[in-house]
């Protein structure tokens, strides 16, 4: 078994497609009325469902995260420039959380919020 798709539930489609259009500028394979789907490096995807709409496949409406406070939910990417990744990332709007900095896993990391408090992290290997 093998990941192949991420979906997230968002408050505000269209802010949240903007946002993600803007700080991945990866190709957007799905677009109906309360879905939008983007298709990443490597063959995985993200998806931005709806809140109420994500409910519907659920049976549950997921809890909105209120302004300012983060998800449980972390996407952690390896761009190929991590810092034109986050020059993108601040482009877009993100929150920035922590600078770039050595991890203690062998990383140099920088992490963010999206719109809806999802932690989004760039990072890239320390050479070791």
């Amino acid at each position: 078994m093998y990941l192949t798709l991420v979906i997230l539930a968002v408050r505000d489609l269209p802010q949240a497609v903007r946002f993600y259009r803007d700080a991945l500028g990866c190709p957007q394979t799905v677009d109906v009325p309360v879905y939008v789907e983007f298709e990443l490096p490597g063959g995985q995807r993200l998806g931005l469902y709806e809140r109420r709409a994500f409910g519907l496949n659920t049976g549950q409406v997921p809890e909105e995260t209120p302004k300012g406070a983060l998800t449980g939910t972390e996407l952690y990417f390896y761009p190929d420039d991590v810092l034109a990744a986050i020059f993108r990332l601040e482009w877009a709007g993100a929150r920035k959380l922590s600078a770039l900095a050595e991890r203690g896993w062998g990383d140099e990391a920088a992490y963010f919020a999206d719109p809806d408090g999802n932690v989004l992290v760039v990072a890239r290997r320390l050479q070791g």
